[in-house]
């Protein structure tokens, strides 16, 4: 299978052209013949027209490959080895959708031939790849699992906005069906992955290494979340006592801060999940979720208090929140909890004006309903909510001339800390 793709008699497909699938669909276009399919015809006609509709990749990402994009299954049964990149969000009860797994599943399962490949990138909870997909590409290829078609797990690992850490510059991790089918995609892998590949013993073993990556991170957030509050009750700066602690060699540099996304603020439900259905209820893992889905309306409930401690009444108050994507330098706003402090500070009565250099306003008000504002100006409280470089050359002067007489910046980030002296001033 690796020959052939390296020759170029078969192409590589990647189902799945978003924030993840485009940058690997892209990475194997430079080195072999790729089919990139997406159900979204729309977003398939931007592609062909050298277009990235998550505004990740310039034009420049896209010449120079030798890829053909389509919504076509009859395009897409040209290939031979299959990536499966879609999105497992959660529903609103934070239980896994696998509905754009699944459904991509039944795509790939319908154009199935014997000796195709399969890999799952989607971030899953372990057990997934086996017990819910294969069964699907089986019964719609009506071929059988490892005697006709072997399967494999690669989580994929792209960090939104990260120009540094893209995907041909980090260390894979792989795992196959068997010894073959492990050996081959990692070969396969390895035509674009500079640093090489990780081989795991297991398909779960993949799955539960990728999700285990971002509930480390979710946790160790959830505790500098936690130690904000406390330390807010004893009027002492959180950032002050982490750069303190910071300065032993083994201290682990986390901050608090809003956790969104479609990976820290998700995959660790995933995990939880598949720990309920096999008798156990993971309590660390369903704290820190807890603390860190909890803090959008901590941030809004202390902007509320500090206007009214100021004298004003707070359901004539007019509040502009800076920043809605779900993190800095990008316009990704899926799973933003920027969206809870706006929820919030609105159930007080609160105007609130949302403004954001990124993030599209028509996005926004689909997805949360609301939108962006202009810029105006006698704020009662401005919340820096994003760390956006457009807003770290900003200084007091600049806030001073928003903001109304004992108007609050709330610095989520810590980013002005230090820098402001004369207005009132709060961060986590």
């Amino acid at each position: 299978m690796y020959k052939e793709i390296l020759d170029k008699k078969y192409p590589l497909a990647v189902i799945g052209l978003g924030y993840v699938g485009l940058p690997i669909a892209l990475a194997f276009a430079k080195r072999i013949k790729v089919i990139g399919f997406d159900i979204n015809q729309k977003r398939v006609d931007m592609m062909k027209k050298g277009i990235d509709p998550s505004n990740e990749l310039s034009k420049k990402d896209f010449e120079g490959s030798d890829i053909e994009f389509t919504a076509s299954l009859d395009v897409l049964k040209k290939a031979r080895f299959f990536i499966v990149a879609v999105p497992t969000p959660i529903d609103e009860h934070n239980l896994p959708d696998l509905t754009p797994l699944l459904g991509a599943s039944t795509s790939v399962g319908k154009v199935l031939k014997k000796g195709d490949y399969v890999v799952y990138e989607s971030t899953v909870y372990p057990g997934c790849t086996e017990e819910d997909c294969i069964p699907v590409l089986e019964q719609h290829s009506k071929l059988k699992f490892k005697k006709d078609f072997k399967v494999g797990y690669s989580p994929e690992r792209i960090n939104p906005g990260d120009k540094e850490h893209t995907i041909t510059k980090i260390l894979k991790v792989v795992s196959g069906c068997d010894k073959e089918s492990l050996d081959e995609i990692s070969k396969v892998y390895e035509i674009i992955i500079e640093p090489g590949t990780h081989r795991a013993p297991s398909i779960k073993v993949a799955e539960a290494a990728k999700i285990i990556e971002n509930t480390q991170r979710d946790v160790n957030i959830s505790l500098m979340n936690e130690l904000s509050i406390i330390f807010n009750k004893m009027n002492i700066n959180t950032f002050d006592v982490l750069e303190a602690a910071g300065t032993k060699w083994n201290f682990l540099k986390f901050f608090p801060g809003l956790v969104g996304g479609h990976c820290i603020g998700v995959d660790p439900y995933y995990l939880t999940y598949k720990a309920e259905s096999l008798g156990y209820h993971a309590r660390v893992i369903n704290s820190g979720r807890y603390v860190n889905d909890s803090m959008g309306f901590y941030i809004a409930k202390n902007l509320v208090k500090k206007i009214s401690a100021a004298g004003k009444n707070i359901s004539k108050s007019k509040v502009l929140v800076m920043g809605a994507t779900f993190k800095e330098d990008v316009s990704d706003i899926r799973n933003s909890k920027v969206a809870d402090i706006v929820k919030e500070l609105k159930s007080f009565g609160v105007k609130v004006d949302i403004v954001d250099p990124h993030a599209d306003s028509e996005e926004l008000q689909h997805e949360y309903g609301f939108g962006l504002n202009k810029l105006g100006k006698n704020y009662d409280g401005v919340i820096v909510a994003v760390n956006h470089v457009e807003y770290k050359k900003l200084d007091e002067k600049y806030f001073k001339s928003i903001l109304s007489p004992k108007g609050v910046l709330v610095d989520v980030k810590g980013m002005y800390r230090g820098k402001m002296g004369q207005i009132l001033y709060w961060s986590l």
